[in-house]
């Protein structure tokens, strides 16, 4: 079977399995979250093999180059040789900021949930 030597970037972003369907991946170029070469791609942007792919979106963006160009969604071994992550590694669990988060249909804070809350923020 001949290798393909181009193909559609969401299509690829699906195959390399960045995205879980197809069609998050081409939500995903519409939005502008996706540049091939520093330019902002469209879904019909074809991609081949040394392009450099940004994905934005989630907790960081991916850098990642095209080794192998991927028309159909394959296994996660091959899938694993068909791109070269050069995206930098994430930020170290201590200089991510906390969150203080409350379970829907909790009611009201009580005057110690307050405060451990407003501590938490900086403001006590």
């Amino acid at each position: 079977m001949a290798e393909a030597t181009s193909a559609r970037v969401d299509s690829w972003l699906w195959g390399v399995r960045v995205f879980k369907s197809r069609s998050q991946a081409t939500a995903a170029v519409k939005a502008g979250h996706v540049r091939v070469n520093g330019e902002r791609a469209k879904p019909a942007t074809s991609v081949k093999v040394g392009d450099r792919v940004v994905v934005r979106g989630g907790p960081a963006e991916r850098i990642l180059v095209v080794r192998k160009v991927l028309v159909k969604r394959v296994s996660a071994a091959l899938a694993a040789e068909a791109v070269l992550d050069q995206s930098p590694p994430p930020p170290p669990r201590e200089l991510t900021v906390r969150v203080a988060v409350r379970d829907r249909g909790a009611g009201r804070p009580t005057k110690r949930e307050r405060r451990d809350l407003d501590r938490l923020r900086g403001r006590g």
